[in-house]
C-alpha cells in the first residue's frame, strides 16, 4: 500500500466536516459579539438540517437518474464552495442586517447554510468516491473524518476559546442611602478569557484546511502513484499485472471470513452477501449510532460536563474528538465484521450514552458533582461513547464498501438521516421546552 495514498485519503476525509466542526468550537468567541447570543446554536442546528437538501438531491439523482451526476465535478464544487464560504466568514461573521426592525446576523447564517450544505453533501459524495481506491484506504478516510473534529478543537484550545475564569466582584448594598457602613456582598462572576488570536484568523485557518482537502483530492485523481492503487487502473501490461497480483494478495485478508465463497445471492442488495433483514439491521444501527454521536449527545455535552468544571468539559471535548480517529486506527488493524459484535458494541455505547444523558438531565447538580471522581467518570464516559460508536461506523463503512458504489451512497444518506432525526428530537427538548439547565459555572452550589 502507498503511504502517500494513505496520507491523501486522510487529508481528503479531513475536509468532510472540518468547517462545521470548527464553527461549533468557535461559538464561545462568536456568541458574545452577535445579536442572537446563545440562541445561535439552536439556529445553527436548524440550518444544518435544512442543508440536508444537498445529500437528498444527490441520493434522488443516484436512485432515479443513475450516472447523470458527475461525481468528481460535484466534489470539486462543494470543496470550492466550502473554501470560499469559510474565507468569507473571516470578513463578515459579525456583520448584521436589520430584518423586521431587529438586527440579525444574516451573513453568518447564510454562509453557515452553505458550509452545512457542503459538509452534509460530502457524506454522499466523498464515501462513494473512495470506491475508486482499494478498500484499505476507506479506513484511512474515516481517520481523516475524525481528524476534522479533532484538529479544530485543538486549534480552538490553543486559541483559548471557551476558557472561563471566575473572578471576584463586589456589590455595595444600601449605597443609595446615607449609611456610612453600608453592607458589601461579594460573589463570583464568569468571564471568558481573551483569545490568543482572533476569530477571523480561525476562519482563515478553516479555509486553508479546505484548500488542503482540495489539493488532496486533485492528487488522488491525477498522481501516478495513486493511480497504481486503483483496482481498475490502466497502465502497461507489466505494471497492470503486478498491480493485479498485489490486489489478490492484499484484498483477500480484507474479505469477511464468515462469508463463504461462491454462495448464492441472499438478496438483490449489493453483491447479495447479506439478507434483507441483515441489510435493515446494518442500516438501522448506522442511523442509530449517527443520531446519538452526531446530534443527540453532542447537543447536551455542555450540560453533562460543565457542572464538573471547565477542565472536565474541555478534556471530554478534546479526548472525545481524539477517540474518533483512534477508533478508525484500531479498525484499520482489527476489522471485526461480525454483525453480532457490531450489535454488542452498539449496546455498550448506547448504555454509556444513557449515563451521559442522565447526568445532563440532572445538571447543574449531577451525581458526584462535588467529587473529583465525578469529573473523571464523565470524561471516560465520553471517550468510551465516541470510541465504541466510531468503531461501529467504520466497520459498517467497510462492509458497505464491499457491496458496491450504490451501497456507499445509501450509507451517506442514512448517516444524514440519522443525524436529522436526532436533531429534530433534541431541538425542542433543549431549545423550546428547556428540559436542561446549565446553571452558573461560578456560583451554582449543590448540597
Amino acid at each position: 500500500m502507498s503511504l502517500l495514498t494513505h496520507l491523501l485519503a486522510c487529508l481528503f476525509g479531513m475536509g468532510s466536516w472540518v468547517s462545521i466542526n470548527g464553527l461549533w468550537v468557535e461559538l464561545p468567541l462568536i456568541v458574545p459579539q452577535i445579536p442572537e447570543a446563545w440562541y445561535l446554536p439552536s439556529y445553527l442546528s436548524v440550518i444544518i438540517q435544512m442543508a440536508n437538501i444537498g445529500p437528498l438531491f444527490v441520493t434522488l439523482m443516484h436512485r432515479f437518474r443513475p450516472g447523470t451526476l458527475n461525481e468528481r465535478a460535484v466534489i470539486y464544487v462543494i470543496i470550492g464552495l466550502g473554501t470560499v464560504a469559510t474565507f468569507l466568514l473571516g470578513f463578515f461573521w459579525k456583520e448584521t442586517v436589520v430584518v423586521a426592525g431587529v438586527a440579525r446576523s444574516v451573513p453568518l447564517l447564510v454562509l453557515t447554510f452553505f458550509l452545512a450544505a457542503v459538509d452534509c453533501t460530502s457524506s454522499v459524495t466523498f464515501l462513494p468516491f473512495m470506491m475508486r481506491l482499494k478498500s484499505q484506504y476507506l479506513t484511512t478516510y474515516y481517520i481523516g473524518e475524525g481528524v476534522s473534529g479533532l484538529l479544530p478543537s485543538l486549534v480552538a484550545l490553543i486559541q483559548g476559546a471557551g476558557i472561563v475564569h471566575c473572578i471576584n466582584s463586589t456589590q455595595s448594598v444600601n449605597y443609595t442611602l446615607n449609611i456610612p457602613n453600608g453592607s458589601v456582598t461579594s460573589n463570583l462572576q464568569a468571564q471568558y478569557q481573551p483569545a490568543n488570536f482572533s476569530t477571523e484568523v480561525f476562519f482563515f485557518f478553516l479555509s486553508a484546511m479546505m484548500l488542503v482537502c482540495l489539493g488532496a483530492f486533485l492528487l488522488l485523481n491525477y498522481h501516478p502513484s495513486v493511480a497504481r492503487e486503483q483496482p481498475n487502473s490502466r497502465y502497461t501490461n507489466r505494471v497492470k499485472q503486478k498491480t493485479k497480483n498485489r490486489e489478490l494478495v492484499e484484498q483477500k485478508p480484507m474479505m469477511d471470513p464468515y462469508r463463504p465463497e461462491n454462495q448464492k445471492p441472499r438478496s438483490s442488495f449489493g453483491t447479495g452477501s447479506y439478507s434483507w433483514m441483515e441489510v435493515f439491521y446494518i442500516f438501522g444501527i448506522l442511523a442509530w449510532v449517527n443520531a446519538l454521536s452526531n446530534t443527540v449527545l453532542p447537543s447536551v455535552q455542555s450540560y453533562s460536563c460543565m457542572p464538573y468544571g471547565n477542565n472536565a468539559y474541555h478534556l471530554s471535548a478534546s479526548l472525545a474528538a481524539l477517540s474518533n480517529p483512534l477508533a478508525c486506527f484500531i479498525a484499520m488493524f482489527l476489522p471485526i465484521r461480525s454483525l453480532l459484535f457490531m450489535g454488542a458494541l452498539t449496546v455498550i455505547g448506547t448504555g454509556v450514552g444513557v449515563y451521559i444523558m442522565i447526568m445532563a438531565v440532572l445538571s447543574p447538580c449531577p451525581v458526584l458533582v462535588n467529587d473529583t471522581s465525578g469529573g473523571v467518570i464523565i470524561v471516560l464516559a465520553w471517550v468510551l461513547f465516541i470510541l465504541t460508536l466510531s468503531y461501529v461506523k467504520v466497520i459498517i463503512g467497510v462492509i458497505l464498501r464491499d457491496e458496491g458504489h450504490s451501497a456507499l451512497v445509501w450509507c451517506g444518506a442514512v448517516v444524514q438521516l440519522g443525524s436529522l432525526l436526532g436533531a429534530v428530537t433534541m431541538f425542542p427538548l433543549v431549545s423550546v421546552y428547556d428540559y436542561f439547565s446549565s446553571g452558573d459555572p461560578c456560583n451554582t452550589k449543590c448540597s
